[in-house]
């Protein structure tokens, strides 16, 4: 059996069994544009090599629209694109899907600010595998939403959900998993039990996942899209790959010169890439291979703040959070300024200099 919350936090939650065994037998649909309707965009798309970069508000301008589906790249807290999240924040949005491997702070900040103005932006599904903060401990926004019956789970393994989004790149409905099947996962998300046509054993087929936009956050981009991520590649090819228009944010832009030097570097293409963003300390308080270290001061800061809103409440610490670092100021940058050189100067110190290739 795995042991994630998430599977207890929606049988509990959310359905009860009959209601999942009701749910089970309902006709599936995809929780964003389906494999005909990506595909088809991404045929449609013009494969000529352009400059895509822009500003974060103009990026999230374009394409963030009520009710879609948002890929979210990285893993827990490394690699996230905390700078587009809070773009998305300030710009609001409502009745959205999240979809991601696993995640944390990116979900808790869209979650509060659910919490503190549905009206203006609003979560209705989340397709998962993880969503918590590891060591530093489980995620009081998700706990909150989730025993108030705010939103709907659909819960993966690990593998289960990186395969659903490889499904998306490859441009097919569904892939065969190992796992999944004979414990409680089968209760939680809808995925199918189905006998091999060609061994006859019995396979679990996980659907396909294709955001209508995916946002990640590399080390490096080149001005057309194409970009190299160094340490754990998170599932963010195949979430750029499988979304049907891509935000790449990026810790520093190099010459197309440099991306031809070592083409085998690149793992995002940029046909799949839609707008790119120079924006340094892009993943902050996540952590990005090569630059910074988790801000763990700040990390544990959030989560207090919200554990506190889950058991008493009181939104007040909540909203002045989200004054201060997010909605009283204008751009990513401008929180960037908040925080004291000695502080942006360790996290640079404690990632010890982890190698990544430029030039």
């Amino acid at each position: 059996m795995k042991e994630n919350v998430h599977s207890d936090v929606f049988k509990i939650s959310s359905l009860n069994q009959d209601e999942i065994q009701q749910r089970q037998k309902e006709p599936f649909s995809f929780w964003g544009p389906t494999p005909q309707e990506a595909r088809a965009k991404a045929v449609a798309k013009k494969k000529g090599l352009s400059d895509k970069r822009t500003s974060l508000k103009e990026a999230v301008g374009r394409y963030l629209k009520d009710g879609i589906n948002i890929g979210i790249g990285g893993f827990v807290n490394t690699r996230v694109p905390v700078a587009t999240i809070h773009e998305i924040i300030r710009q609001g949005a409502r009745d959205l899907t999240l979809s991601f491997q696993s995640n944390s702070i990116c979900c808790e900040l869209l979650a509060g600010a659910m919490i503190l103005n549905p009206d203006h932006l609003s979560i209705r599904r989340i397709e998962l595998a993880w969503y918590g903060y590891e060591i530093i401990g489980i995620a009081p926004l998700l706990r909150h939403l989730t025993s108030k019956g705010m939103i709907q789970l659909d819960d993966y393994t690990n593998y289960g959900m990186s395969a659903r989004f490889k499904a998306g790149a490859m441009g097919v409905p569904f892939l065969p998993t190992r796992d999944h099947g004979g414990s409680d996962m089968e209760l939680v998300n809808r995925g199918k039990m189905v006998e091999c046509p060609f061994s006859g054993d019995n396979i679990y087929l996980v659907p396909a996942c294709h955001p209508d936009l995916g946002i990640v956050h590399v080390q490096a981009a080149d001005m057309h899209g194409n970009s190299r991520i160094f340490g754990a590649l998170c599932t963010c090819p195949e979430i750029a790959q499988a979304a049907v228009n891509t935000i790449v944010t990026t810790e520093q832009i190099i010459p197309n010169s440099s991306i031809r030097n070592y083409p085998n570097l690149t793992e995002i293409p940029y046909p799949v890439v839609d707008a790119v963003v120079d924006q340094p300390f892009g993943a902050t308080p996540g952590a990005c291979y090569g630059h910074y270290w988790f801000d763990m001061d700040h990390i544990h800061e959030f989560r207090t703040i919200c554990e506190d809103f889950r058991k008493t409440g009181d939104k007040e610490k909540l909203q002045a959070y989200y004054d201060k670092y997010i909605f009283d100021v204008q751009t990513f940058d401008d929180y960037l300024e908040q925080k004291p050189y000695p502080v942006l100067k360790n996290l640079c110190h404690q990632d010890g200099g982890q190698p990544i290739l430029i030039d």
